[in-house]
């Protein structure tokens, strides 16, 4: 059993990026619950000055939320289906070997896949400063985000650590995104060193020595049995000089 170190790097990579899809649904699900279910990015809040108490009054629909999850999910769920084959190939096949075709389908993947990381990043980073900028405008003892989650939110809300969460969310994408950029950058160069040697052993044989010019040594005295139209002598000594001289 043999594990190169390429293929370690990209399995330390897919068990990273799969953590790091877990933390981003993990933490959004659990902020969007606090909030009564409701979607705050790009959200607006006001500040009740009887009561003390900040609530919503403009949330985003919930499906953005979703979006940002699903993403974050799908990369999970592809990420631990990748290592499992692999560490399945080499516990049981023995085999760390891949086509070329399927090099460049993961590669396929992991483009498509940052391309949704770069839109999701960009949800999360935009719509929580334009909910931290709600927050403090409603607000006018509270000047951050940090301090709004100390302050009295209206039932059904729950703004305990609700910044935290979302900041969270948001590194684990940018941290995810930064990952499979490497994974890409990994598999380009398989890529490149699988045509290389092919090329290189494709130039060898070529050269009309060694190992390509004894095979075509050896193929004539072969294939004379098969291809030759000299009338034969006996019908007794024909089939043996044909198929074994």
């Amino acid at each position: 059993m043999t594990l190169s170190c390429l293929m370690a790097a990209e399995l330390a990579l897919y068990a990273s990026c799969f953590v790091c899809g877990i933390v981003t649904a993990a933490s959004l699900a659990i902020t969007q619950g606090n909030l009564g279910g409701l979607c705050m990015l790009y959200g607006t809040v006001d500040f009740n000055n009887l009561t003390q108490t900040i609530t919503a009054t403009v949330s985003s629909p919930a499906s953005l939320c979703y979006f940002v999850s699903a993403i974050s999910v799908i990369v999970a769920v592809t990420c631990f289906t990748l290592s499992l084959y692999w560490l399945y190939s080499c516990c049981i096949d023995g085999s760390m070997q891949r086509a070329r075709v399927w090099t460049a389908l993961t590669l396929g993947v992991c483009g498509v896949f940052l391309f949704f990381l770069l839109i999701s990043g960009c949800i999360l980073k935009i719509g929580r400063d334009s909910l931290c900028g709600s927050i403090v405008r409603a607000v006018d003892k509270i000047t951050s985000c940090e301090q709004a989650q100390e302050a009295t939110w209206a039932t059904p809300f729950d703004g305990h650590q609700f910044y935290t969460r979302l900041h969270n969310a948001e590194t684990a994408v940018w941290v995810n995104f930064f990952l499979w950029i490497i994974a890409g950058g990994l598999l380009v160069f398989q890529i490149c060193r699988s045509s290389t040697t092919v090329e290189g052993f494709g130039g060898g044989g070529g050269g009309g020595g060694g190992f390509g010019g004894g095979a075509g040594e050896g193929s004539a005295g072969e294939t004379k049995p098969l291809f030759s139209h000299e009338p034969s002598q006996s019908n007794h000594h024909t089939p043996t000089g044909d198929f074994y001289d």
